[in-house]
């Protein structure tokens, strides 16, 4: 087993990538490794053998701890007890990661990642954010990227649930990407972790974010792809998530819709269709809880007319429920109020 601290300082070399450490500790102890660094000459470059020579690649490793212990971060090594399992046995895993919050040890096994388009549908963030909800309440793990759009539905359905996330970034815990998700990764911290792979400071870079995404497919056992163009990132989450025998789930959308035609290609190539949470608890044979039944529901036609995954207009309330439209705006109002029912942009809604 490889120290934490020796894994950082490797990763902290320049030159030395995810695969690089791998095949540099399939050859022995790292400490070893990093003592005679001449020996390992055609993996580690010359100006990273000069600074483990110098000793200036173990300071900047400490200097690294301390900058992660001021921002309230711990840095996890591939060895440590809490490094998630199935991450570690991914082709080319993190030799670190900078973690706020708190990891649990085997959470693979329930974790599930909920990936999509940053130009999300209101149908679409709908969808994943009762999806992520209702299986955050049966003590799924909910994975996702922390981008706008179907991830930041996905951590937020989570949350709505008093149930456990991770986001992981493609940029350093100290660069936080988008800066108006700040509230949402706060959140998402106090009730799981935010990750990164990243040193402190890494700023976001469009290389990153497919090494991010590989982190994400590697996590769990299922990649669930909400809505996703044809040239999505979310695309690259799911190659990463079969490359690495792990299920990949998508959710039908209208042929003529752009942000459809990613995961309407996903299942012609034998990605599970899904519809919902029920169906993505039904293939990893997980149960869902069940709500308890609230006595006003059977009475209440505008409640029973409304869906936690579908918006509805007042248009179509109406119709559904067979009452005038004072009626059911009056309702609605009460509902609001009662926290039991969403507005929803374009004066729709959705059930709480």
């Amino acid at each position: 087993m490889d120290t934490t601290f020796d894994l950082l300082t490797l990763s902290l070399l320049p030159g030395v990538t995810p695969r690089a450490c791998r095949d540099l500790a399939a050859r022995g102890a790292l400490a070893d490794v990093l003592a005679r660094p001449e020996e390992h000459g055609d993996v580690i470059g010359p100006p990273a053998r000069a600074l483990l020579s110098s000793g200036a690649a173990r300071r900047r490793a400490e200097d690294e701890q301390r900058k992660g212990a001021a921002l309230g971060a711990r840095v996890v090594g591939r060895d440590d007890p809490d490094y998630p399992e199935l991450l570690r046995h991914v082709y080319d895993p993190p030799p670190v990661l900078y973690v706020r919050g708190r990891l649990e040890a085997g959470e693979g096994d329930h974790s599930v990642a909920i990936v999509g388009s940053r130009a999300a549908s209101l149908q679409g963030s709908t969808l994943a954010r009762a999806m992520a909800r209702d299986l955050a309440a049966a003590g799924v793990t909910i994975v996702s990227g922390l981008a706008r759009g179907i991830d930041t539905a996905a951590h937020q359905g989570a949350l709505d649930a008093g149930g456990r996330t991770v986001a992981i970034l493609g940029s350093g815990l100290d660069r936080l990407y988008p800066v108006d998700n700040a509230r949402l990764a706060q959140a998402v911290a106090g009730r799981g972790a935010v990750v990164s792979e990243f040193p402190l400071g890494t700023t976001p870079q469009p290389g990153y974010f497919p090494r991010r995404n590989r982190v994400i497919a590697g996590w769990g056992r299922a990649v669930v792809v909400v809505e996703a163009a044809q040239r999505s990132g979310a695309l690259v989450t799911a190659r990463c998530a079969l490359e690495e025998g792990r299920e990949v789930m998508a959710v039908p959308g209208h042929p003529s819709s752009p942000v459809s035609a990613g995961t309407n290609a996903l299942i012609r190539d034998g990605a599970l269709l899904v519809r919902g949470a029920g169906d993505v608890a039904e293939s990893l044979g997980v149960e869902l809880s069940e709500a308890p039944a609230r006595p006003d529901e059977a009475n209440d036609p505008v409640l029973a007319a409304l869906s936690a995954e579908s918006p509805s207009s007042v248009e179509e309330l109406q119709r559904k429920s067979g009452r005038a439209a004072s009626e059911v705006l009056g309702r609605l109002t009460e509902l609001e109020l009662a926290n039991r029912v969403r507005r929803l942009p374009g004066s729709l809604f959705v059930r709480a």
